[in-house]
């Protein structure tokens, strides 16, 4: 019985998880490149229409700036850039926590232990270096699918793994 875990155990496969909302097909990323452009569009039709105005307050150019960056925003979110996930491995994690980031690598044999909390993950690497990584309330059986991995993934390594529960 023992041999039958021990085989299932080393012949992991990747396994890549949505951290978010896994809304990706393409008319939701079209949706999205279209709202992008009209914010982009509405943001410099109020600057040209309102530079010739007298009325210039603060007011009026964090509007602008708003309009601009939510606009660029959704088109990189569109185009598939903001996407954000893990993939485990059976030696090493792919990490994507933030959607203007790239992916952080980390291999097994640089990972001291692994700390499990109810809502997040903290990876200590062997160099001092620490990778936080923080579940939403949302998907939760997403949240519990990653942290089943995490824990194959540990033993798999024989990378320490604290299993920490809070009292909320």
């Amino acid at each position: 019985m023992k041999k039958d875990k021990l085989r299932k155990i080393t012949s992991m496969e990747t396994k890549h998880f949505p951290l978010g909302s896994s809304e990706n097909n393409r008319f939701v990323n079209l949706i999205r490149i279209i709202f992008g452009i009209t914010c982009i569009v509405v943001s410099f039709y109020w600057l040209s229409f309102n530079l010739k105005s007298l009325k210039n307050d603060g007011s009026l150019w964090i509007t602008i700036v708003f309009l601009s960056l939510f606009g660029l925003y959704l088109i990189w979110a569109g185009l598939g850039k903001a996407y954000r996930f893990i993939e485990i491995g059976r030696d090493r994690i792919r990490l994507k926590k933030n959607p203007f980031q790239n992916a952080v690598n980390m291999e097994s044999h640089n990972i001291e232990r692994i700390e499990l909390y109810p809502l997040n993950v903290i990876f200590f690497h062997k160099s001092g270096k620490r990778n936080l990584l923080r579940f939403g309330t949302t998907f939760y059986e997403t949240n519990e699918k990653i942290k089943d991995e995490i824990i194959k993934f540990s033993e798999l390594n024989s990378i320490q793994l604290d299993i920490i529960e809070e009292k909320l």
